[in-house]
């Protein structure tokens, strides 16, 4: 008796085949589409990162300042904080020798426009500490170190004198970030018991250092 042999017929064969291909190139596209959406997400990832730490950058303050340095005119000196009058005029350090930053306003190396004032004589007719603030030029350098030990950098712009009183583009300017030094000029009038003139040396931040 002959053995019987069971044959598979050619169209079943192509359709197993085919099947087999199908299937492959469906898992050759779902790894593909796994790996891209990996690939988008470490992008988003990255980017959200950089973002976080640029926002985090851009909105920290800096410290209080405690400190400015004017080489120039041999100033090193300690910064009082100081705010306004009962008449609304910007108080004055109490210390002949200390300058004052006006706290009311943004802090030296935050953007908008820092004051420090300083006096230019004493009541006992002694040199103040700013005596010689109207040496300091265009290009000229000054320090001023705030309570976290950062040294800010700033370099003058222009020097203007004004009249006693409020001056919009000593406290306004908010552009970036400045210090603007303030101390007294002009001749002493002896009946308003203050010197006829306020001398402003504007300066722009140049960067910090530890």
């Amino acid at each position: 008796m002959k053995a019987y042999k069971r044959s598979v017929k050619p169209h079943r064969k192509f359709q197993l085949v085919h099947v087999l291909y199908v299937l492959c190139l469906f898992i050759l596209v779902a790894s593909a589409i796994s790996l891209v959406h990996i690939e988008q997400n470490n992008v988003t990832n990255t980017f959200n990162a950089k973002q976080k730490i640029a926002k985090g950058t851009q909105t920290e303050k800096p410290g209080f300042p405690v400190r400015i340095k004017i080489p120039k005119i041999n100033v090193d000196t300690n910064i009082e904080n100081v705010g306004v009058t009962a008449t609304g005029d910007m108080e004055v350090p109490t210390d002949t020798l200390d300058a004052g930053w006006f706290a009311l306003g943004p802090r030296p190396g935050e953007r908008g426009s820092a004051v420090i004032s300083g006096h230019v004589s004493g009541v006992d007719g002694k040199a103040g500490v700013f005596v010689d603030l109207y040496k300091l030029k265009e290009g000229d350098r000054f320090y001023v170190e705030d309570d976290r030990g950062v040294m800010i950098t700033f370099i003058v712009r222009k020097s203007r004198l004004y009249d006693p009183g409020y001056a919009e583009d000593v406290f306004s300017q908010s552009d970036s970030a400045h210090v603007n030094l303030i101390t007294c000029d002009g001749v002493w009038d002896e009946a308003k018991k203050s010197y006829t003139k306020r001398l402003v040396i504007f300066a722009d931040n140049s960067g910090s250092s530890r």
